[in-house]
């Protein structure tokens, strides 16, 4: 297991960049007040990850948040992602830009192809070598890609993606797609660990929850961060945002940690990589 120490520890990327092992994500918060307060409310108390994209239509409020909080940009790892419209060489190296006016900032610390889109993404790819060859970005990725998308991207790359960010949760741990990932030393990232509140309903976990003493929350993400992977609870509320990150004065037993690996289900609450229409 790699080590989880605290809010500020990191999972070294194969580049040798320190990436945050627990961030904020920021989907579906609004742009303006709430995502500004939501970035300025986790950066002080301590995050130090921050992850949106620019369908989120929020990355300047993002930036805005940053500048406002107690943090430095230089101590933020910030990440954004390329939409499925602007994917493509030239399309990209123009959204990528956009993103960076939008956010108010000169580089990112993660760029990402949001979804998989066959030929389309190595053309997308070989932009954000690009980006990251000419110091812009300071580390590549993809998210949505399942085990034979990245079969298919990585005979034609130069730099192995540092990332793959995919729905990740008890129900659907895709343990094969996981240690292929590993395999190739692209970090594994979670996003909607919390299974789009269904978690909750778990009589499984509310039984550990219990025994734990901590939230249903609090024990999904440890699971998260104890396999290994990078995750991205997302919330505006600023109780939610500090309770989430209240994981690092316990551990989940082995036991317990194979108990929750075999909820797996193959459930997807998110969209299929293999068939979406966006």
């Amino acid at each position: 297991m790699k080590k989880i120490t605290n809010l500020q520890g990191t999972f070294e990327l194969h580049n040798g960049v320190q990436m945050p092992y627990f961030g904020l994500g920021v989907y579906l918060s609004k742009d303006g007040n709430e995502v500004i307060h939501a970035v300025k409310d986790a950066l002080n108390h301590g995050y130090r990850h921050i992850d949106t994209a620019s369908i989120y239509d929020n990355e300047e409020g993002v930036g805005q948040g940053i500048r406002e909080s107690e943090v430095d940009r230089k101590d933020v790892f910030l990440v954004s992602k390329v939409w499925n419209n602007d994917q493509g060489y030239d399309a990209t190296l123009r959204a990528f830009d956009a993103s960076l006016k939008r956010l108010g900032t000169d580089y990112l610390d993660l760029y990402l192809i949001h979804w998989p889109k066959g030929e389309l993404s190595k053309d997308t790819w070989k932009a954000l070598e690009r980006l990251y060859k000419e110091k812009r970005v300071r580390s590549i990725g993809v998210s949505n890609f399942l085990k034979h998308h990245l079969e298919d991207l990585l005979p034609s790359v130069e730099i192995v993606p540092m990332i793959n960010q995919m729905e990740f949760h008890p129900y659907l741990v895709q343990q094969e797609l996981l240690d292929f990932c590993n395999a190739n030393n692209i970090q594994y990232e979670a996003w909607s660990p919390l299974m789009q509140g269904h978690i909750f309903d778990l009589e499984v976990m509310k039984e550990m929850a219990h025994r734990y003493n901590k939230t249903i929350a609090q024990i999904v993400l440890r699971w998260d961060l104890q396999k290994g992977v990078v995750t991205i609870p997302k919330s505006s509320k600023k109780e939610r945002i500090i309770a989430n990150a209240d994981l690092f004065d316990f551990e989940i037993s082995e036991a317990d940690m194979k108990a929750l690996n075999a909820l797996d289900r193959g459930k997807r609450f998110g969209p299929d990589p293999d068939n979406f229409d966006f």
